[in-house]
């Protein structure tokens, strides 16, 4: 009962805020990483708290870190794409290192965010990092591999180009003069390049004045602007792309992709874009194909030039379960929460230790291991501990499991009072525990016109729940049973397996969800 109160979540909440940097953004000082999880674990305790007074802070912190990382260096204003971190408090000079799996997070947790506020940016932000990560990150498409299953993202881009940091994304200003001539200045202006350099006596573009702002102070119109700004982007962009690229790091790892898979579900859910969905199945494809080994549940960790190496570790198999669980409720393809369920199993069979709640990072076949340790904190990515809670949890719900239920539980009560004294370094633990003490919304759509329903419901922002829809009863998965077909066709909003009469518009499911208590 004192770890599953409300008041350890406020206790979280305060302790993250202590380290919040009220002027640029984000936490702590620098280096300064996106902390992903520490904003998704703000933006649902706002949520939460319907954005009240006391959630005021949080809320407004979550969004100003939000606007500082998109405006800043850290993100590539020309080509979309996140670097790993900045070097300084503003954003401005990153590592430049582009990792998959950093920018799988910030898609996830700008989705949510673009679900809760509706902010445009956050869409055009999501599509542009999109489109940097098929351009640069996705390997050959499956017409030139002659490969009929899916496509798969590599892991990196290096930071440097001709052995110099950065080389590939900085400016000077003549050089921009002579690519866009006539509308130089006010793109400098708007982008920070001047002469002097705001880095290294070079230029790394970040927006330091609003759009609005520098329209009135040129007696533009907004689109006007932006015409411009587009056109230049769009220009500098051809012009870099025929510079010395950085390395690729081509491997293929399951773990990262399974995160950017769960992105491609998430992005889809906020901005209805179904090519998105359709990578994320394709993407799909190729894991189970490309990774599997001798077990149909047992995968591999890497894979390049059509070889998979090396036994996967805990966080692949959790990410990977995570990413078909958000598959099968976009799509509403049951056969994805089918694999999800024998992929925990697998999991539960070959990284347990009796006696112990939580797993090893390694499979108990593994031979070239002195010894097996234990995952917690969540670091640069989640750690697969609190992936795999957040999977039995979820999944004992949508296959009435209570023994993974306890589990879960189990392990978040062995965290204790960590979760929430050091929040920074157990971020997805807190969201878990946040989504326990808040009650999770089991939605059911059922009945032959279910899709358009199920992909509207999509839309709106509900972090904590498990989606599932069908054209009719379905005796295999609890939340289906019983529940017979209608047109039009029936949602049903259950807590804790006991379910309120049901509506027929998404409309009548929000308001009957924010009748409920929140946490």
């Amino acid at each position: 009962e004192e770890i599953f109160s409300a008041e350890k979540l406020d206790e979280a909440v305060q302790n993250i805020m202590k380290s919040a940097d009220k002027e640029w953004g984000g936490f702590g000082k620098a280096p300064k990483f996106p902390q992903t999880f520490v904003i998704q674990f703000l933006l649902r305790y706002s949520y939460c708290q319907k954005i009240s007074k006391q959630a005021q802070p949080a809320f407004q912190q979550t969004l100003l870190s939000l606007d500082k990382m998109i405006e800043g260096g850290i993100y590539d204003q020309i080509g979309g794409g996140f670097s790993r971190y900045s070097t300084d408090t503003e954003w401005l000079a990153p590592h430049f290192e582009k990792m998959l799996y950093d920018n799988a997070l910030l898609i996830s947790v700008l989705s949510e965010a673009y679900q809760l506020t509706k902010k445009e940016r956050y869409k055009e932000v999501i599509e542009e990092t999109i489109v940097f990560i098929q351009r640069e990150l996705l390997h050959p498409d499956k017409a030139r591999l002659n490969d009929p299953v899916g496509q798969g993202f590599y892991a990196a881009l290096d930071a440097d180009s001709e052995g110099v940091e950065g080389k590939f994304y900085v400016w000077s200003r003549e050089e921009v003069l002579e690519i866009l001539g006539a509308d130089t200045d006010l793109f400098c202006e708007y982008y920070d390049v001047t002469i002097k350099g705001n880095w290294e006596e070079t230029n790394i573009l970040r927006i330091k004045k609003p759009i609005e702002q520098l329209a009135t102070e040129k007696k533009i119109t907004v689109a006007g602007i932006k015409k411009i700004i587009e056109e230049g982007k769009k220009q500098l962009l051809e012009h870099r792309n025929k510079r010395i690229r950085p390395l690729l790091d081509d491997k293929v790892i399951l773990g990262w992709n399974a995160l950017m898979n769960t992105a491609l579900s998430k992005a889809f859910a906020a901005t209805g874009n179904k090519s998105y969905r359709q990578l994320a199945i394709e993407n799909m494809q190729f894991l189970l194909d490309k990774f599997s080994a001798k077990n149909p549940n047992e995968f591999y960790h890497t894979w390049k030039n059509d070889i998979a190496k090396y036994p996967a570790f805990l966080d692949d198999y959790a990410f990977l379960i995570q990413a078909l669980i958000h598959l099968q409720e976009i799509t509403g393809d049951k056969n994805w929460l089918l694999k999800a369920r024998s992929t925990a199993e697998y999991v539960i069979e070959h990284f347990s230790e009796a006696g112990n709640s939580f797993f090893f990072y390694t499979n108990a076949g593994q031979q070239d291991v002195i010894i097996r340790k234990k995952e917690l904190y969540d670091g640069a990515v989640p750690s697969g501990n609190s992936v795999m809670a957040y999977n039995l949890f979820h999944l004992s719900i949508l296959f009435d499991k209570k023994e993974w239920k306890e589990r879960s539980m189990n392990m978040l009560l062995s965290l204790g009072n960590a979760i929430t004294r050091y929040p920074a370094s157990f971020g997805i633990w807190a969201c878990l525990l946040q989504e326990v003490i808040s009650g999770t919304n089991e939605i059911a759509i059922v009945g032959q016109e279910s899709k358009n329903l199920h992909e509207e419901l999509l839309n709106h922002y509900i972090p904590h729940r498990v989606v599932m829809s069908s054209k009719g009863s379905d005796p295999g998965f609890p939340q289906l049973a019983g529940k017979a077909a209608t047109n039009p066709p029936s949602i049903y909003l259950c807590r804790n397996n006991t379910c309120l009469p049901p509506v027929f518009t998404i409309n009548d499911l929000i308001s009957l969800i924010n009748k409920l208590p929140r946490g």
